[in-house]
């Protein structure tokens, strides 16, 4: 397969070059994400994705699946440039050394040269005294050390934000936080626009409570879709990049089948205002372990 339709993002800060010999240096706006997918279930399932036709897959230090998914992209056959990959540091892995270390152990892992994308986990590491911006500045090693393509950050918040780049100048090409139709992060997408950050959705589908509203239901017996690809479609359509998880071959197949069809500006405004402020996941002011 050729892959899921090029529907792509740019990275324009926290990159090794913001333009290329082709050109700027995007992410696919839907990939595969793998949180507790187990490091034996991996391999089948980054395997099933790409096979489908994904190209993005998304992991982390903290998941443990780091071997499964290098072994899935060996599977595949793959060349590395058809590939976008990301992993995320760990919080016990906060310390400069440590971080400087874990990145090769990651790399080591996932059989590959280089990241195509590294994410700061957690703005909280595990042990204390360690300042988030000493973490961006080793981050900021590690991308001019050219093992990374790109860094980013994941569950920061507004202010976390704005201290790490007055800090360094250097802006997250990423935030990865948790964001659904019950969630929608509104005030901190202006940030994200402000800064040029590209916004990415973890939980994606609300941990599959957000199927279940009555809103979701009812637009995809419309449409003659899933309720998932109808959330899935929102994000896209929002300009989101989104990773779905799932270790099931037809559930990953219907998650990427979303690019044949379209919601109306009415179904958006629909989904908009199911915004509740509701996490299905962790506030990022908890500690991650």
């Amino acid at each position: 397969m050729t892959g899921l339709p090029a529907d792509l993002v740019p990275l324009v800060h926290g990159t090794t070059s913001a333009t290329s010999s082709t050109g700027p240096q995007t992410i696919p706006q839907l990939g595969l994400g793998t949180y507790k997918v187990t490091d034996a279930d991996a391999e089948r399932v980054v395997l099933t994705a790409l096979e489908l036709g994904y190209r993005h897959i998304d992991t982390a230090q903290m998941y443990r699946n780091e071997a499964g998914v290098g072994r899935g992209l060996a599977a595949s056959g793959l060349p590395r440039d058809h590939l976008f990959i990301t992993s995320k540091l760990d919080n016990p892995n906060h310390r400069r050394d440590d971080a400087l270390r874990s990145i090769d152990t990651t790399l080591q892992a996932l059989g590959l040269d280089f990241l195509d994308l590294f994410l700061v986990h957690w703005p909280l590491a595990r042990s204390a005294g360690i300042d988030l911006v000493d973490t961006w500045r080793t981050m900021i090693t590690i991308l001019c050390s050219g093992r990374v393509r790109a860094i980013g950050v994941s569950n920061y918040t507004a202010d976390q934000l704005h201290r790490i780049v007055a800090a360094t100048g250097v802006v997250p090409a990423v935030n990865q936080v948790e964001l659904h139709p019950w969630l929608a992060q509104e005030s901190l997408r202006s940030v994200h626009e402000e800064l040029g950050i590209v916004t990415q959705s973890w939980s994606p589908l609300g941990r599959g409570k957000v199927l279940q509203d009555p809103v979701i239901i009812q637009t995809a017996h419309v449409l003659g879709i899933s309720p998932a690809q109808v959330v899935i479609r929102w994000h896209l359509q929002r300009g989101f990049v989104v990773i779905p998880k799932s270790v099931h071959h037809d559930r990953i197949k219907t998650n990427g089948d979303v690019f044949g069809f379209t919601l109306s500006q009415e179904q958006m405004a629909a989904i908009n205002a199911l915004d509740r402020g509701q996490r299905t996941g962790s506030h990022p002011d908890q500690v991650q372990v």
